[in-house]
């Protein structure tokens, strides 16, 4: 199939969406080529989902530690973090996982390059000084931290390196208020760092339900995190050291109060990661924050240059890159009928609490439908009774009154994900309150909570 060619499909960026593009195409027949300048797996593996939810478990433990004592369990001694442990174990999660991309590519038959790759026309591709052409490229390199630029800012370093400290800092200062930002305060602060967040807007999470999100700021801030809002970050200078191991920073913010800090984090936003790519020997099109333009079926203003996942900035999810991948390699070598559809995709901030939400927020339902039934639910966790934590769930349908169809779902509270995963069927499937009120509940658990609310909140 590859005639003049060296590849019928080049592949650049072995992360989730690249990954899968590459195995799909080469189980066809197609011949396949991924490089991958940094590590298999991209961001989700290696310093994104994965490494950060092992990181959101080891911060829970504190809390589950405290509720045992009024389960009957006696804990001799107060338990300690060793921070080194946690990381590297971690660390060798990641490389397994990393292996395990190595075998699924191997498996494939398609052929992996490591190097970075740079396109020089439509149809090449250099990489370690070795040019290779290709009937098809596809641009799966995902996002970049973005780092602000203000006096000082050099000290501070992005979610990338949260991953890999030499140590814990005793204080540490989060700017941003989006998933990474309160996911790491929650990680921080359940660590034993004392943790504040910073941002620029009046309320955290700002594309999710106000009301909801509300009860994610209440219980940040009961477990002890100190949220800034209506704040920035002015600028950032060295202090004396803490401790032998670990600098001091003075973080002024523009109110002109200042915070001592051992550590700075941006969680400020990812940009695609396009910068020296080489797209200026093609005729594809970038739009102003950097990401790739495609049309429906990730065709770029070159007929030959293709690209999905965050590089786009359409969705940044894994799962999405993933479904993009698959529609994308029907599309160039099957019958073309896979979609992919961006509406009422299921997802969580692994905050703490946990947020987990699919479909409609309330003010996009408002804007959508002439009229909303709202159904809410705030109550104590069953683990709460015993174990003395002040700690609630709130759960949140939001109905279009003339259809009775469950537009939107939102959870705060313990195991929302798992729960939103499963409701996110039965709103893709246009499931309607009736359809939830005629569902037995599994007793006891929180997750019947969806199936038992029966008075409009308004």
């Amino acid at each position: 199939m590859s005639d003049a060619f060296d590849y019928d499909l080049f592949v650049i960026g072995a992360g989730s969406g690249g990954v899968r593009a590459a195995r799909m195409a080469a189980s066809k027949g197609v011949k396949v080529a991924v490089a991958e300048e940094r590590y298999l797996g991209g961001t989700c593996v290696n310093v994104g989902c994965v490494p950060k939810k092992l990181f959101v478990y080891a911060s829970q433990f504190p809390e589950l530690f405290q509720a045992s004592a009024g389960f009957g369990w006696d804990i001799p001694q107060s338990p300690t973090l060793d921070w080194p442990t946690l990381r590297d174990n971690k660390t060798a999660e990641i490389e397994r996982l990393n292996q395990i991309y190595q075998t699924l590519i191997d498996n494939s038959g398609a052929d992996l390059i490591n190097g970075r790759a740079t396109i020089d026309g439509p149809h090449r591709v250099l990489v370690n000084d070795r040019a290779y052409t290709a009937r098809t490229i596809l641009i799966a390199t995902g996002g970049w931290p973005y780092i602000p630029d203000f006096p000082g800012s050099e000290h501070g370093i992005s979610s990338n390196e949260m991953f890999y400290l030499d140590q814990l800092p005793k204080t540490a200062v989060i700017l941003g208020g989006g998933y990474i930002a309160v996911e790491f305060a929650g990680i921080l602060n359940g660590l034993g760092v004392e943790t504040h967040l910073v941002y620029r807007g009046s309320a955290l999470l700002k594309s999710f339900d106000r009301e909801m999100v509300e009860k994610v700021q209440e219980g940040m801030q009961a477990k002890g995190v100190r949220i800034h809002l209506n704040s920035t970050i002015e600028a950032i200078s060295k202090t004396e050291a803490i401790s032998k191991t670990e600098d001091g920073l003075s973080v002024l913010l523009n109110d002109q109060t200042s915070l001592d800090a051992g550590l700075v984090l941006f969680a400020t936003g990812r940009k695609a990661n396009t910068s020296g790519l080489g797209l200026e020997t093609t005729n594809v099109q970038i739009q102003n924050h950097g990401a790739i333009e495609v049309d429906q079926n990730f065709a770029t203003a070159e007929p030959s240059i293709y690209a999905l996942g965050d590089v786009i900035d359409r969705v940044q999810l894994t799962p999405v890159a993933i479904q993009e991948a698959m529609v994308l390699v029907e599309h160039l070598y099957g019958e073309g009928q896979l979609t992919i559809d961006y509406n009422d995709i299921p997802t969580a901030v692994f905050c703490q609490p946990e947020f987990a939400t699919v479909g409609l927020t309330e003010e996009q339902a408002r804007a959508k439908y002439n009229d909303i039934d709202l159904y809410l639910s705030d109550f104590k966790p069953m683990l709460q009774t015993l174990g003395g934590g002040a700690e609630r769930i709130t759960m949140k349908l939001v109905v279009d009154s003339a259809s009775d169809r469950v537009v939107g779902c939102h959870m705060v509270g313990d195991h929302a994900a798992e729960i939103i995963q499963g409701i996110g069927i039965a709103i893709k499937a246009g499931a309607t309150k009736a359809h939830f009120d005629a569902t037995i509940g599994i007793h006891p658990s929180a997750a019947e909570e969806f199936v038992t609310m029966r008075n409009k909140e308004r």
